[in-house]
């Protein structure tokens, strides 16, 4: 049985608290994890370390809420994803017929990171609508950028107030159509120079051997491994699905390798590529999602010259 202001409501319940101070935030989340436990419910926290504490400290001692490791959760969207959907399939087996969560994305996130998780905030209404969800995500005002705030109004249906109230949001978009939107992430200044390889419709074994041989040490040999296999799926992809030509670039920097894969096409027709597995015979998803799982930062352009997808292994944040 549903409850709260969940009552009645079929499938996710998604929420956003803009905050502006900790009272602000504990006059939220409190009551909310507290009326999950008194009414039976899997209560759930996914936040950081300093809120995280915050919570905890507000909660009376053996409380019933049960702490997730918020930065484990939040390393990448899909699997974040995929490690949500795995926890509420197994409560709702159990028998739960609500499930409520708190969770918040990791500082970085919001930096020039946030065009991939502002696809996984969208996504997550498809994504978990398949369970008895109501969770809240939570935005502290004093440090998330105005642009983040616009877009998070966007990508979730409704917010959750101090006051008990949970009005509707009025730019909220559904995600269909806010994941076809054009979000381009900040330029990598990489980008700026020359490219150290630069190929023109490579075979897949082409563009591993590339990939493979222009590491000078740069990364972990497993993050090199991922990236080798990220880009051969990419590839793949562009020259089975896209246009030609098939363009590859790479640049190396001192912490990171980024990839550009370029073709004359429009891209997935799926909104959710990347996010999730492919689905409804939708071609090209199941190479991005596992690209979405081997990259630091996976960002989508669609040009007047077609569409371009750009990897980065390493760190994904130059100024950091």
């Amino acid at each position: 049985m549903r409850t709260g202001a969940a009552a009645g409501h079929h499938g996710y319940l998604h929420e956003a608290i803009r905050y502006d101070s900790d009272d602000e935030l504990l006059a939220v989340v409190v009551p909310f994890l507290l009326g999950g436990v008194e009414a039976g419910e899997p209560t759930f926290v996914s936040l950081g370390d300093r809120t995280g504490r915050l919570v905890r400290a507000a909660l009376p001692a053996d409380s019933g809420v049960e702490f997730l490791p918020g930065g484990d959760v939040y390393a990448r969207p899909t699997a974040a994803i995929r490690s949500y959907r795995e926890l509420l399939a197994a409560q709702v087996a159990a028998g739960a017929g609500q499930i409520r969560i708190i969770g918040e994305l990791p500082r970085i996130a919001l930096g020039v990171t946030w065009d991939w998780w502002a696809r996984y905030e969208s996504a997550i209404n498809h994504a978990y609508d398949d369970f008895p969800l109501w969770s809240m995500c939570a935005y502290d005002t004093r440090i998330t950028p105005p642009a983040v705030l616009d877009e998070v109004a966007r990508t979730h249906p409704r917010f959750a107030t101090p006051d008990g109230g949970h009005p509707l949001s009025p730019t909220y978009l559904e995600p269909t159509v806010y994941l076809r939107e054009h979000r381009a992430a900040p330029a990598d200044p990489l980008q700026a120079t020359p490219p150290l390889v630069e190929l023109t419709d490579p075979t897949a074994a082409q563009a591993r051997a590339a990939v493979h041989d222009a590491d000078p040490g740069v990364l972990p040999a497993d993050d090199l491994d991922d990236l080798v296999v990220a880009v051969s799926e990419i590839v793949t992809n562009a020259l089975r699905h896209g246009r030609p030509p098939v363009r590859l670039r790479l640049w190396v920097g001192a912490d990171r390798i980024v990839v550009t894969v370029s073709d004359g096409g429009d891209g997935p027709k799926d909104p959710f590529a990347g996010l999730l597995p492919a689905g409804n015979g939708a071609t090209g998803g199941l190479g991005l999602w596992i690209t979405y799982q081997s990259c630091n930062h996976v960002s989508l352009h669609r040009g007047g010259d077609g569409f371009t997808l750009r990897l980065v292994a390493g760190n994904p944040d130059p100024a950091s």
